[in-house]
């Protein structure tokens, strides 16, 4: 499949993608001496996964006092190494599932894998609304996880605004209500995509107000956002009003496109893995992380799945005789 391209020795277990499941896996891998190769990605997405996006993490365990995403995300790197984990920081291109052992192109490196873990996560989907891009309010005021950030203190006792129409944007929207004074639900239709139960217990709640037929056009503030401007789809009419904060509640992309349709995945193109495991429908491929997780979605349930996973990896390599 992959023709004139130096293959390197042949590797028990690969790792695809890094952040908290890739990581952990590569931990606990390199400890039971299966001396894995991490390919951390480049071009697709930060080495790391979201995190490397992300400024205070406050919920992860064993950090009282909080850390930021790329700290955490660093020490989980060299721990990996410190335990003999092969890192390259490069993209994975394609894989070619249909033999084993596995082949695995990357943009430099092609290597062969007794084993895989697929780790490379999920992407929000964000909308190209000025000041909600990188170097702009991305994760100083506009995120896409509330159950993530809303605890936050910028977020307390101020005027929120989700943009969505499905259960997501609900879900994330009564959460907030927990922090912010007002939530607002901001959707371009006349009518919630979330299923009616969903709907009726937002349009119950006095802490949200729903801003039918408007979007987000721009968002402005200092050194964190401070306000919102709003248009009526059918009108054009704008607004601006004060908020801390926008949450894109709008979903995710789970990260498979290199697959090409090689796993099974779900209608929204997540891994479907065998329930309590990480297996995938291709014995000897295990997936971790977001990419197999559209409900959690958190760093410390991605760890959890990423130990699950080089466990799994193990424990299979160890039966047939690897």
């Amino acid at each position: 499949m992959f023709k004139n391209r130096y293959l390197m020795e042949s590797k028990k277990l690969v790792i695809i993608g890094s952040g908290p499941a890739g990581f952990t896996a590569a931990i606990y891998a390199a400890r039971a001496n299966l001396s894995p190769l991490m390919f951390e990605g480049f071009f697709s997405g930060p080495a790391g996964g979201q995190l490397m996006t992300t400024t205070d993490v406050e919920n992860y365990p064993g950090f009282p006092e909080g850390i930021t995403g790329p700290e955490l995300m660093d020490a989980m790197r060299k721990q990996a190494q410190r335990f003999g984990t092969e890192i390259l920081t490069e993209d994975v291109e394609e894989v070619d599932l249909s033999s084993s052992p596995f082949t695995v192109k990357g943009k430099k490196t092609t290597v062969t894998a007794d084993a895989l873990i697929i780790a490379t996560g999920a992407t929000a989907k964000r909308l190209d609304v000025p000041g909600t891009g990188d170097g702009e309010f991305w994760q100083k005021g506009v995120t896409a996880c509330a159950v993530c950030d809303g605890a936050m203190p910028i977020f307390r006792d101020k005027e929120l605004y989700v943009i969505g129409g499905g259960d997501t944007a609900v879900e994330e929207a009564i959460f907030l209500t927990k922090y912010g004074s007002k939530v607002y639900i901001v959707h371009r239709r006349d009518e919630l995509r979330a299923s009616k139960i969903m709907a009726q217990h937002a349009m119950d709640n006095p802490k949200i107000e729903i801003l039918w037929n408007q979007v987000v056009t721009k968002v402005e503030g200092g050194d964190v956002v401070e306000k919102v401007t709003l248009q009526h789809v059918e009108t054009k009419e704008e607004e601006t009003r004060p908020a801390a904060g926008v949450f894109f509640a709008i979903g995710h992309n789970p990260n498979t496109a290199f697959l090409k349709g090689q796993l099974e995945t779900d209608d929204n193109g997540y891994l479907v893995v065998k329930p309590g495991s990480t297996y995938t429908n291709v014995e000897g491929v295990f997936a971790a992380g977001d990419v197999q997780d559209k409900v959690y979605r958190q760093a410390v349930s991605a760890a959890g799945s990423g130990c699950m996973a080089a466990l799994d990896a193990e424990r299979w390599l160890t039966a047939h005789g690897q």
